[in-house]
């Protein structure tokens, strides 16, 4: 027999087990993730662990509060897939099987519940003007590899809260931010950028940023950072202490347009491997403080 269904014997042997010691130890055998794949609609098992299936949800998924604009339509979620997204609105319990609201519906909070299978956030909320809000409550996991384009174009949006937010293994942030015009304020300080390798346009055309902590940021896998702060008009101090631009090699239009930035924090600057540097400080006047 092959391997495959040697695991999956195995897989469907566990359901039969009466042993809770011998469950148990499975369990803490196993990764988290492979158990809760056998075990996610057993309710047995659970019991036989004292785990209860809302405790696997939790682990398992993302979930995510959205508030959308007040007497707006339009597209808040960009899923097709509606097996492995969950949507409620208004803390209803009945699922929502679309990625829409209309304009005559009282919507006041969308809750979406997004399933252990997606590995990638990429383009998730990408033109989806009718958000205001968007809470991320629980993020545990720490396998999603894509951000690119996440809030691409989100700019009726004014607070976003990512204080969960795992990025371990994140390898794409291009674009993330792009277009979120609204947005004043934006805490990033818990990301974990070491597999980053594209930050480019990350944040152009946040006109409105005022307040942009990326101060625990490492981007010692970093390539592309072109125009990554293009546009950021009202951002004043930025502090990228803990940059390692010794990768880089694309820094075009990197500050374009921050008329307002007077200083940069930034004591590992390196520019040795950049082959692109055209426009890197256009329309702004800023000192760099390396020390």
């Amino acid at each position: 027999m092959s391997q495959n269904g040697n695991k999956l014997n195995k897989e469907v042997s566990l359901l039969n087990i009466k042993s809770n010691i011998i469950i148990k130890q499975i369990a803490k055998n196993l990764e988290e993730i492979k158990f809760l794949q056998i075990i996610r609609y057993n309710k047995k098992i659970q019991n036989r662990v004292n785990k209860t299936l809302n405790y696997y949800k939790d682990l398992s998924t993302i979930r995510i509060e959205i508030i959308p604009v007040k007497n707006e339509y339009g597209t808040f979620i960009n899923c097709e897939d509606y097996n492995n997204y969950h949507i409620y609105f208004n803390d209803n319990e009945k699922e929502i099987k679309r990625n829409s609201i209309e304009a005559f519906e009282k919507v006041s909070k969308i809750n979406v519940i997004i399933d252990y299978k997606i590995k990638s956030l990429k383009e998730l909320f990408m033109g989806c003007e009718c958000i205001e809000k968007i809470n991320f409550t629980n993020f545990r996991r720490k396998d999603i590899t894509d951000m690119s384009y996440i809030f691409y174009g989100c700019s009726s949006i004014k607070q976003i809260v990512l204080n969960n937010f795992l990025t371990d293994n994140v390898t794409n942030m291009s674009y993330m931010f792009y277009g979120c015009s609204l947005l004043e304020n934006l805490d990033l300080s818990k990301f974990k950028t070491e597999n980053v390798t594209n930050m480019s346009h990350m944040f152009h055309e946040c006109e409105k940023l005022k307040e942009l902590n990326i101060s625990n940021f490492k981007t010692i896998n970093v390539i592309d950072m072109s125009f990554m702060f293009k546009s950021c008009r009202l951002l004043s101090l930025l502090n990228i202490s803990n940059f390692n631009t010794c990768k880089v090699t694309n820094m075009s239009f990197m500050f374009k347009e921050c008329a307002s930035l007077e200083e940069l924090f930034a004591p590992d600057f390196n520019t040795d491997n950049v082959a692109y540097k055209i426009g890197m400080f256009n329309e702004c006047s800023l000192k760099i403080r390396q020390n």
